[in-house]
């Protein structure tokens, strides 16, 4: 079933995300206490409130636990390693894109090849160079779907 996530919200309460997910609303409260990652805040009236963050955790534990057979405990292990990567990818993602870009052409730290002014001379560098440049495309689109997401 083709799930529409077209229309994106801050907040989601747990009859959306059941739907969403596929899932009964007692699952979603029971891996509340199974996952310590999976804290959704609660309004003024004590009603679950869900991010995109949460439904995008609830999706990954659904695939870890119904497709890939993991246990619980199997399943909470991964979950560590992810939210780790989550942060990290988060503390990224709010760098600014260009930093640090310098005079002498060579890439920086934290400076996308993109801007770099080095000529290339060999097809194994020009290899290389289109993979930067693919990844560096990668991240300035990820970048402006992500700025647009703030915006709207």
């Amino acid at each position: 079933m083709a799930r529409n996530f077209s229309m994106q919200k801050l907040y989601y309460s747990i009859s959306e995300v059941s739907r969403i997910a596929e899932l009964e609303q007692y699952v979603l409260r029971y891996w509340e206490t199974e996952f310590e990652q999976l804290r959704p805040a609660k309004n003024h009236s004590g009603n679950r409130i869900y991010t995109n963050k949460d439904i995008k955790l609830i999706l990954y534990i659904k695939k870890l636990l119904r497709e890939e057979k993991y246990t619980i405990e199997g399943a909470k292990k991964l979950i560590k390693n992810y939210t780790a990567k989550e942060e990290a990818h988060e503390s990224v993602k709010h760098q600014p894109v260009i930093q640090n870009i310098s005079k002498s052409g060579s890439t920086a730290p934290g400076e996308l090849s993109l801007f770099n002014n080095e000529k290339i001379h060999d097809s194994e560098s020009d290899s290389k160079s289109k993979k930067d440049l693919e990844k560096d495309l990668v991240e300035v689109k990820s970048f402006l779907i992500n700025l647009l997401n703030e915006i709207s």
